[in-house]
């Protein structure tokens, strides 16, 4: 899609997610890959899939890293398991997983702060085999109890994000309903009122869902934004979403924050997948 045609764009304040775009190159360099492709604000899965609490060195060296690329990190994952893998989080999970996300609440929360982040992102994960859904509920309510203090303790919101079945036919949370509803259920459960909706519309597109009407009912309660086109999970413009109309919906109805853009830049270098976005629109405002 060529950038003319994104002639609302400038109205948008878009960050990078740098753990689906970049990652041809090490985890290290991708900040300031960002920052030369124009972008002044990134975002991430949790970077250390095999370890929720890792050595301080490797925390301070991707702080430097942001740091030195001039970026602000808008958003962060606590542990969500293998991602990318087999895994969709790990705060339902009976057992290690559910500890190991308990042992990264702290160490999330930290690390965020350090950065001046003000977004955590919580994913469910996927029901179990052998254990009641009430009972993973229940633990994942917990859970997500303990996650909201420790954003609210570093003024952050918590973020709560439904997938698509297709790809994720074992996570519980396909739908924007589903998901708003833990959101308020944590809410409700805290007092906080610091627990929002991470609307992907490219999930939310993979599950049949009326867009506009998504939009319409609970960009409210939306913290963050995702986006990437489908069918392909690509850059805007590779597919059939109206992602411009829908952004501009977005904003109509209030929402003003982040539009992470996480999708997949396909058979070429990430720095080459951004030609949709005019330049003068990449860096925040």
């Amino acid at each position: 899609m060529p950038g003319s045609e994104w002639g609302t764009a400038t109205e948008q304040r878009f960050n990078v997610n740098l753990s689906i775009l970049f990652t041809e190159l090490p985890l290290l360099e991708r900040p300031a890959a960002a920052a030369a492709a124009g972008f002044t604000a990134v975002e991430l899965w949790w970077p250390w899939v095999d370890s929720p609490t890792p050595e301080r060195s490797e925390l301070d060296a991707l702080k430097k890293a942001i740091e030195d690329a001039g970026v602000q990190l808008t958003g962060l994952n606590f542990y969500a398991g293998q991602l990318p893998g087999p895994d969709r989080g790990a705060l339902s999970i009976p057992g290690v997983e559910s500890e190991r996300f308990r042992a990264n609440i702290d160490v999330t929360a930290d690390f965020a702060r350090s950065l001046g982040c003000k977004a955590l992102n919580a994913l469910y994960g996927n029901r179990v085999e052998g254990v009641e859904a009430a009972e993973q509920d229940a633990l994942a309510l917990e859970n997500l109890v303990l996650a909201a203090r420790a954003a609210d303790r570093i003024g952050a919101i918590l973020l709560i994000e439904t997938l698509n079945q297709p790809e994720s036919p074992l996570y519980p949370l396909v739908s924007a309903p589903a998901g708003v509803a833990v959101v308020d259920r944590v809410n409700e459960a805290t007092g906080l009122g610091n627990a929002r909706f991470l609307m992907d519309l490219y999930h939310l597109s993979m599950n049949g869902e009326d867009l506009p009407s998504v939009i319409e009912r609970y960009a409210a309660k939306t913290g963050h934004v995702q986006i990437a086109d489908n069918p392909g999970r690509g850059a805007p413009g590779t597919g059939t979403l109206p992602l411009e109309d829908l952004l501009g919906q977005l904003r109509k109805a209030g929402y003003e924050g982040w539009v992470g853009l996480e999708y997949k830049p396909g058979d070429r270098p990430s720095a080459a997948a951004f030609d949709w976005l005019p330049a003068a629109a990449r860096a925040a405002r």
